[in-house]
């Protein structure tokens, strides 16, 4: 039992750091050599877990060179747009100028079905708002709509909206005080100390979640009593 423990342990640690190297995506968002990759590893990794009658090394090995093939040919694809173009593959467009183009369709065996449950998905009744739709080399669908289709922006409103958007930082996460945080808010344990009392709690355990932005905008979370 101890050894099936620590072979399953060994072997989900490494394939975590692998995943790790293909970066935050999703699996619809994955390339085809990151997608085989990861099934790959799954397939690899699962054998000596149940066998164990195979050595660890012989999972491990090959889980090792998959990961270093995949981190050569990402650094190849970097420095070489035919090797990238060659791996990746290169955008679709199956719309131009708001016309289909059936032999973008054909080659790419994307039926008009699955346009037209694209373009719902999105939002589209149909083709006649789109200008471009654009197969990118995940498999999602870009759409670009006429001007007099996109949505209305507040430039085009002429509203002012000041600098936009401000990235709050969050200063407690569950009761728990992110100091690093604090600190690059340019905010000390003071200030901490009064912005608690103003929202009526007597310390950081009690708050969920406590965030503050640029305009020293202050979002306080109170937990929920159990």
């Amino acid at each position: 039992m101890i050894t099936a423990f620590l072979r399953t342990v060994i072997l989900d640690l490494l394939i975590m750091a692998g995943l790790r190297l293909l970066g935050k995506r999703q699996i619809g968002e994955l390339e085809p050599i990151e997608l085989v990759l990861t099934l790959m590893l799954s397939d690899l990794a699962s054998v000596p877990m149940q066998d164990f009658g195979i050595p660890l090394l012989a999972g491990v090995i090959p889980i090792c060179t998959l990961l270093s093939l995949s981190l050569l040919a990402s650094q190849l694809s970097l420095y070489s747009l035919k090797f990238r173009k060659l791996i990746c593959g290169t955008p679709s467009i199956l719309i131009f100028e708001g016309e289909i183009r059936q032999d973008a369709l054909r080659k790419n065996r994307y039926t008009l079905d699955e346009l037209m449950e694209q373009l719902r998905e999105q939002g589209y009744c149909g083709f006649s708002g789109i200008k471009y739709a654009i197969l990118e080399t995940s498999g999602q669908l870009s759409i670009l709509p006429w001007d007099n289709n996109a949505p209305l922006t507040p430039s085009q409103a002429r509203i002012d909206t000041g600098r936009g958007p401000f990235l709050p930082t969050v200063i407690i996460n569950d009761g728990v005080i992110l100091q690093e945080n604090l600190q690059y808010a340019g905010k000390d344990t003071p200030w901490l100390d009064k912005t608690l009392s103003a929202n009526g709690a007597a310390g950081a355990e009690e708050i969920f979640l406590l965030t503050v932005d640029s305009r020293d905008q202050v979002t306080c979370i109170r937990k929920e009593s159990s």
